[in-house]
């Protein structure tokens, strides 16, 4: 890419505003990219300075406090604006202010946008916007203002990656309708209070969601704040998965019996499950009977294809215990499993744990146990 030099007229000039372009050139080429953007503070004039001739496929943008004594939001329009002329296809927008960054409209035309990331930004797609058709990847930490944050989803023909594991403002945005419609989605990764404002949900919540999705491989689910209904829960869905590949259930309460059934449901309903992650979390702190016996006939319960565990328990419970145990009998070529304290235990509760974890059989006699 060429670089075009511009210097403003009419403006105070001082010592390293006066410099020839050369030289500020072969400054700016030998700075890191960060230590590029304050010489700024040196001389503003330099903010005008370079300009890029050719396509711009990659940018990525993080802003804090600090950054607004550097450039204003006004210079972030004009980038975006600038972008939108350039062939964007990978752009960061990662706002990690206390305000809200409102984004200009220009965001809707880059039509060549393929990975888009924007965090604690706020906009309001126009009316003449038809959607991002080569759009892959999504993430977003945003506030969509109209309440057309379904519209927007669907407008991505072809997303394969979709994250959503921030609390939207205001709640209820992201409808599971919606979602059901993005049949070629290979990634997900969604807090599920979310989901239609549902804080509280059943088994029969989840397993509808999957079954629209049968491309799925990845699935990230953030059960914070969400309480579980026996709706479906002793219920076994016929349907199974055999796409999904890794799955990561964060603060799930495995105190609660009804979704400790719901999780055994998930892991027996996705055959060629490789990676699996959970993280246990006492937020109800009101335990439920469990729905399925701690003392379960694992040899009924079929063979995993688990390969690689990671879970986090948080309370050293009988329930707890019951989990690892099924992941242990039933995954015969289980290469690797950490078991880690979250948060961390008294010593007596984790070395009673440690050892009542030890005894368990084990169906993988290679299988490296990493009680961290």
């Amino acid at each position: 890419m060429d670089m075009i030099h511009k210097r403003h007229e009419g403006e105070p000039k001082d010592f390293i505003s006066g410099m020839p372009d050369n030289v500020i050139t072969n400054i700016l080429d030998r700075l890191p990219l960060q230590d590029a953007v304050r010489t700024d503070i040196l001389s503003r004039n330099w903010r005008f300075l370079l300009h890029l001739n050719g396509d711009i496929t990659k940018f990525v943008l993080f802003v804090d406090e600090s950054c607004y004594s550097v450039f204003d939001v006004q210079d972030i329009k004009h980038w975006v604006l600038f972008l939108s002329k350039k062939g964007i296809r990978d752009l960061t927008l990662e706002n990690r202010s206390t305000a809200r960054l409102k984004l200009p409209t220009h965001l809707f035309s880059c039509l060549e946008l393929e990975h888009l990331k924007l965090v604690f930004c706020g906009f309001n797609a126009p009316d003449s916007f038809h959607g991002f058709p080569n759009l892959l990847s999504l993430e977003l930490g945003v506030i969509l203002e109209g309440g057309k944050f379904g519209e927007f989803l669907t407008r991505c023909p072809i997303l394969e990656i979709l994250n959503m594991n921030f609390f939207t403002n205001p709640p209820g945005q992201v409808k599971q309708a919606e979602i059901a419609k993005l049949t070629n989605l290979k990634i997900l990764s969604l807090l599920m209070c979310n989901l239609d404002n549902r804080l509280i949900i059943s088994s029969q919540t989840i397993f509808e969601l999957l079954d629209s999705l049968p491309k799925l491989q990845e699935l990230d689910l953030d059960f914070i704040m969400c309480k579980f209904i026996e709706a479906g829960a002793k219920k076994r869905f016929p349907t199974i998965f055999p796409c999904l590949k890794t799955l990561k259930l964060s603060r799930i309460d495995l105190e609660n019996g009804i979704k400790l059934a719901c999780v055994f449901q998930m892991i027996m309903s996705f055959p060629n499950l490789q990676m699996l992650d959970i993280e246990s979390s006492d937020w109800d702190c009101k335990p439920t009977p469990a729905t399925c016996p701690l003392e379960i006939d694992y040899s009924t319960m079929g063979l995993q294809q688990l390969q690689n565990v990671v879970f986090t328990y948080s309370s050293c419970s009988e329930n707890e215990v019951s989990m690892i145990k099924y992941i242990l009998a039933c995954s015969p070529f289980l290469k690797k499993i950490v078991i880690r304290p979250h948060p961390y235990p008294v010593s007596d509760e984790k070395f009673i744990f440690a050892r009542k974890l030890l005894k368990l059989y084990r169906a993988s006699p290679a299988v490296d146990i990493d009680l961290s």
